[in-house]
């Protein structure tokens, strides 16, 4: 008789807010650049992966076309909402794109006054 012993996953789930948000970029010229432009930032995280570049930041994060602009050496306006979706190929948390920046919230709450969303109880 084989008596089988259970081992502890060292996985965990864990459905308390982290505070977080954040997207992956492919690992490329132009991923390259934002994570650059991103890791100047105090809040913001860069892990470089072989297939990928992470970007995570707490409560909240500004992609700034312009500075990606400038950061590549080009003139203003060839970053913007469509290049970044082209770049990236996940997300965590609600992104808003505005016409000069993309924002990643961390809390949908946070987020509200962009989306004409009325955080107010209804009746």
């Amino acid at each position: 008789m084989t008596i089988f012993k259970t081992a502890e996953s060292p996985f965990k789930a864990d459905n308390t807010a982290s505070n977080m948000c954040g997207f992956t970029l492919m690992n490329n010229q132009v991923g390259a650049i934002v994570a650059e432009v991103m890791g100047s930032k105090d809040n913001v995280t860069i892990t470089p992966l072989p297939s990928m570049i992470r970007v995570d930041a707490v409560g909240r994060m500004d992609v700034v076309y312009a500075e990606v602009d400038e950061a590549a050496g080009e003139e203003e306006g060839w970053f913007n909402a469509a290049e970044f979706e082209e770049s990236m190929s996940t997300h965590y948390g609600r992104m808003i794109h505005e016409d000069d920046r993309t924002i990643m919230f961390a809390n949908p709450e946070d987020a509200a006054e962009f989306l004409d969303f009325d955080l107010k109880p209804i009746r």
